[in-house]
């Protein structure tokens, strides 16, 4: 059986199926011990002498590079930039992941900073506490345009949570033609008019579209990043593509930090260029930046994945595909 490290920070915070999983079938299993992201250097010191790893979104490369002895990454969760494959596939190193369970939790996540933002909800909290009762005005997301950067497992839940609120416009910007997809959420989004239309409620039809870059910064009430972070969306959003938004509009991320340029989004911030920003990812975690100098800027902790549902699915999804690989089976979410 394996020696197996688990680099991720939480694992079975709240449910030890995964862990058990693994003892059960005989694997050796060490945790973390730092609590916390492991820095590169800190996961080959700790992991290079085991079999297998459960990762979450530390940079594996220097491991991959340094260890003889790995055999199998399984990933908890559906990123993979932290994960050198072409170095994988020269080490003879396999690879796994987790691709559906996080799809829920985070997009929930993503419909309740929209809330927050538009609402001023975090800002309000803010005020109490320090004695004050402006009680802010905001905006609806019904009365909203919402664009979609990245229409896959996760930017398509968002739009059919966004189904109950019926923004004016759905805006879906991907590399790929999502015709298919849109039609799916636009017949869904007729069942909703129709039954609202049945309650007497007189409320507007959404249009759901697909729409090129350009048009999505530009139009977007709300714009909602679901990416993956690759050569080609490092610092996508810059200071030149952010000056593009409206004044009244406001980011999200909880794809990956690095789509977001930090500085550049700090200077726009900064000059009232846009309204505010909502941010769960950063390119240094744990995050001590400027940003939290924003009154309209809503920072979490990559906190994503963090329902115990999901996360426990995570978990046990990729210790699944440890036990697999050991006993010779094929892996469910193979990726090299």
């Amino acid at each position: 059986m394996a020696n197996v490290f688990v680099s991720t920070f939480p694992f079975c915070r709240s449910d030890k199926k995964a862990l058990d999983h693994l003892i059960a079938n005989g694997h050796q299993v060490e945790i973390n011990p730092l609590g916390r992201k492991m820095k590169p250097n800190e996961v080959l010191e700790n992991a290079k002498d085991f079999d297998a790893l459960i990762a979450g979104t530390e940079d594996l490369t220097p491991l991959v590079a340094g260890s003889t002895r790995l055999k199998l990454i399984s990933r908890v969760g559906v990123g993979l930039d932290s994960v050198p494959l072409d170095l994988c596939i020269k080490n003879s190193v396999s690879v796994a992941y987790t691709p559906d369970a996080v799809s829920p939790a985070v997009s929930e996540l993503t419909i309740g900073l929209m809330v927050d933002l538009m609402r001023q909800v975090s800002l309000a909290d803010r005020e109490i506490r320090i004695g004050q009762w402006t009680r802010p005005y905001g905006n609806r997301i019904g009365k909203a345009k919402i664009g979609i950067l990245g229409f896959g497992r996760i930017g398509k839940r968002v739009a059919s949570h966004l189904l109950g609120f019926l923004p004016t416009e759905i805006l879906v910007c991907d590399v790929l033609n999502k015709a298919k997809e849109i039609e799916e959420i636009q017949n869904l989004l007729e069942e909703v008019y129709v039954l609202n239309s049945k309650l007497g409620k007189k409320w507007g039809k959404t249009v759901i579209r697909q729409v090129n870059l350009d048009e999505l910064v530009e139009s977007s009430d709300i714009l909602t990043i679901h990416v993956p972070l690759l050569e080609n969306t490092k610092n996508m959003f810059n200071y030149n593509l952010m000056q593009k938004m409206k004044p009244s509009s406001f980011l999200i991320n909880t794809a990956r930090g690095g789509i977001i340029n930090e500085d550049d989004l700090f200077e726009i911030l900064n000059s009232k260029k846009i309204a505010g920003a909502a941010l769960d990812v950063f390119e240094e975690e744990p995050y001590f930046g400027l940003l939290k100098n924003f009154e309209n800027v809503i920072l979490t902790q990559h906190m994503g994945s963090c329902s115990n549902d999901c996360r426990a699915d995570m978990e046990t999804e990729a210790a699944e595909e440890v036990v697999r690989f050991f006993k010779g089976e094929p892996l469910a979410s193979k990726v090299v």
